[in-house]
């Protein structure tokens, strides 16, 4: 059977499982919210090319934390009516939230603002975001291995290290640590950990992180998950913006001679561009393509941005 791509079927229909919202409709959802971050707080969570402003974070992200809320708060009664059922008193384990989308398309500064957020609600104070850049195979055995081109595709990752982590944190382990990666390298680095110390959230994100389960593993880190978001936009307007950033990143951080891609700092500006459009084809389109698109039916909520790099619709899996 094919799975279900949002979008392709009537919002509400009998043959679509999520619920399509446009923006105006959903920013209503949330109106007695009050937003808790300052101007200035909202541009240093902002990504390179992201247009994220006060109204975007107002309209979308502010009713995304309320309802997060209530899934998150839902948990725990659901937690605490089993146990009473079992006659039991375990501590309710931490609410983990999947983040997945293509390189470029925010996802990034969708988790870091999610992570300011849903702190700020009372019953969640605590919240850690991990990314799996960190269990990325490092560079040294993606070379050996001859998956140096297909980095970030999902063979490119130690999924099992993955799995494993968010299995502890999912059992209620009282510390668990995690590997560290450096933009700035490219690569991870050694004796380098984030800890993390039973949040009442965590938030996992990655290009990947909604992949099913395979017959090598039957227990993928997405069913851990208790929801997940997925960041969608056009290919085109994807491949547009990762543009925009490989030249952004070009004239900034490239220049840095620790940088693994100062070796792009001099090339002009049509050379930059030429440069980005193949590493595009080479390897972030393809695994969009075959990889992180497939998944986007298997999230609980999908936020769909526009050429403007600004979400106007929402789809929201039906309970």
């Amino acid at each position: 059977m094919a799975a279900f791509i949002p979008g392709q079927s009537p919002a509400g229909g009998h043959g679509s499982p999520f619920t399509e919202i446009d923006r105006a409709r959903w920013a209503e959802l949330a109106p007695a919210t009050k937003l808790p971050l300052s101007p200035t707080e909202v541009v240093e969570l902002r990504g390179l090319g992201d247009m994220l402003d006060l109204n975007e974070v107002s309209e979308v992200y502010l009713p995304v934390s309320r309802l997060i809320n209530l899934y998150a708060a839902g948990a725990k009664n659901l937690h605490r009516a089993t146990s009473n059922f079992l006659g039991q008193r375990d501590a309710s384990t931490p609410f983990v939230i999947g983040v997945a989308g293509s390189v470029a398309v925010g996802k990034s500064t969708i988790a870091r603002l999610l992570r300011e957020l849903l702190a700020r609600w009372d019953d969640t104070p605590r919240v850690e975001l991990v990314t799996t850049d960190g269990f990325l195979r490092p560079n040294a055995e993606l070379e050996r291995l001859g998956l140096m081109a297909r980095k970030g595709f999902p063979e490119s990752y130690d999924s099992r290290a993955l799995l494993r982590f968010v299995s502890k944190i999912k059992s209620g382990a009282a510390e668990v640590r995690a590997p560290f990666y450096s933009h700035l390298s490219y690569d991870i680095v050694r004796d380098a950990e984030i800890v993390v110390r039973r949040p009442d959230i965590l938030i996992v994100e990655g290009l990947n992180v909604l992949q099913p389960p395979t017959r090598a593993h039957r227990l993928a880190v997405s069913d851990l998950f208790d929801f997940s978001v997925y960041v969608d936009a056009r290919s085109d307007d994807i491949a547009t913006w990762y543009e925009e950033r490989f030249l952004k990143l070009q004239q900034g951080a490239f220049s840095n001679p620790k940088s693994y891609f100062h070796r792009y700092a001099s090339l002009t500006t049509d050379e930059a561009r030429a440069k980005a459009r193949e590493i595009w084809d080479r390897t972030n389109g393809p695994n969009l393509a075959e990889n992180i698109k497939p998944t986007r039916s298997r999230a609980t909520l999908v936020l769909r941005k526009n050429a403007r790099h600004a979400v106007d619709h929402i789809l929201l899996r039906k309970i």
